[in-house]
């Protein structure tokens, strides 16, 4: 069974992890796991390979899962974190960061979210592309790390990396608020769908959705909302990773319609 078999954006579970500082150390705990910041990268370091040149963005470089790397076959049990969704550059995220890269003054100048970021690429495509200032939130601490190692990769300052779930929390000022293949369950969906409309109403925030056609996306109500931006076809290896998926979207959220 690959990585790809076992790891889906439909299973992923929300949760919420907690970063631990000391004076000296910085920490990642996540449920039975508490490993300092060097150790992560280390370990990421040894289990990942630099890719990203087949995807929708060439230029942008992440470390990530490859079939030449151990955890690619290994058993899942065998893994000592939480499940690692930052490992793949998942179809709705390499549309939004295709975007974003083509059309840059979307978020020149802008405040932005990337929201469920995993490998931070589309916070990357933001900076690359002029934003003023960009928060990368995902809540596995392990994210935060391989984010700080993917903007080193392409030679940028790593964002503001926040762990805690920002969804139903009070809605910050961002201009702008991103994000990539996050309607994957039906309940996250709703909750998102919650949130995002309190963030547009207080603060006037443009949302921006990648997605490749997911059914839990396709069906939930939100669905009638968006206007789509931009399709694109996505590159044969993509397509085999993401069990014949072939094109992924940008919508514009909007909620007025």
């Amino acid at each position: 069974m690959t990585m790809l078999g076992f790891l889906t954006p439909q299973t992923r579970n929300v949760k919420v992890f907690i970063q631990v500082f000391i004076p000296t150390t910085r920490h990642i705990c996540s449920s039975a796991n508490c490993q300092s910041e060097e150790y992560v990268r280390k370990f990421i370091l040894e289990n990942t390979e630099i890719a990203g040149q087949q995807s929708l963005t060439p230029q942008v470089k992440l470390r990530l899962f490859t079939p030449n790397c151990r955890f690619w076959r290994e058993r899942p049990e065998l893994w000592p974190f939480e499940d690692p969704y930052w490992a793949i550059y998942w179809p709705g995220g390499q549309a939004l960061s295709r975007f974003l890269l083509d059309n840059p003054a979307v978020c020149r100048g802008k405040t932005v979210l990337d929201l469920g970021s995993g490998c931070g690429a589309s916070a990357i495509a933001a900076k690359l592309s002029g934003a003023a200032h960009v928060v990368a939130n995902d809540i596995d601490t392990v994210a935060a790390v391989a984010t700080h190692m993917n903007c080193e990769l392409n030679g940028l300052p790593p964002p503001v990396c926040l762990t805690n779930n920002m969804i139903d929390s009070q809605p910050e000022g961002f201009d702008l608020i991103l994000l990539g293949d996050m309607f994957y369950d039906e309940a996250l969906a709703t909750s998102l769908h919650s949130w995002l409309d309190c963030c547009i109403k207080t603060h006037g925030t443009k949302v921006l959705i990648g997605d490749p056609g997911r059914a839990q996306f396709e069906e939930h109500g939100i669905r009638r909302l968006l206007h789509q931006l931009a399709e694109f076809e996505l590159p044969k290896s993509v397509r085999e990773e993401n069990y014949g998926l072939t094109c992924s979207s940008v919508w514009c959220y909007r909620p007025e319609l």
